[in-house]
């Protein structure tokens, strides 16, 4: 196998075997594997990968190692990035369904849950606002992300139209610069 694909498939390993919480709970891991220790994308390339990420459907840790698999490497590189983030949760989830029933009720094992609750919250919380950073969104132009939140969380407003509509005025306003 060739060393890139391999790198790439220990890296997204790597990624999905240690970061809990979901994909955007990732989102630190992978940009401190992929822009800064690798050097496979800069800051500015990685944020866009991650705004056509979020506006594809599926699993945001899967589709984000698609797109920096395929911009490392292509198609190949891609599967392999892909399988290496899917892998370790597919291995654990695996072994979770075997024993589950032995656990089911045990009340340390619900205490257990209940403390990474939260925990989880935070890890999902900090990219955020390390997004909001790096996209440049300040006091300005803070009322864009909260508008956006407003009008899905309590309007009921298609995140898809939000999008589209984000993406048509963000043209519109780049052709009037």
């Amino acid at each position: 196998m060739d060393s890139q694909l391999l790198k790439t498939f220990a890296t997204f390993f790597k990624i999905g075997l240690f970061t809990l919480g979901g994909g955007y709970a990732m989102i630190p891991m992978i940009e401190q594997e992929v822009v800064e220790k690798n050097h496979w994308l800069n800051k500015e390339e990685f944020i866009d990968l991650m705004a056509i990420t979020q506006s594809c459907p599926g699993a945001f840790a899967i589709n984000i190692s698609i797109m920096i698999g395929y911009k490392i490497k292509r198609f190949p590189c891609a599967l392999i990035a892909m399988l290496g983030t899917a892998l370790p949760s597919f291995l654990i989830i695996l072994l979770i369904a075997l024993f589950f029933h032995q656990f089911k009720d045990n009340h340390i094992i619900n205490a257990i849950f209940q403390g990474i609750r939260p925990a989880v919250t935070a890890l999902v919380a900090i990219p955020i606002f390390t997004l909001a950073k790096t996209a440049k969104i300040n006091l300005a132009n803070c009322w864009i992300p909260l508008l956006t939140g407003v009008m899905i969380a309590f309007l009921g407003i298609s995140p898809v139209l939000i999008i589209i509509a984000a993406g048509v005025l963000g043209y519109f306003y780049g052709k009037m610069q």
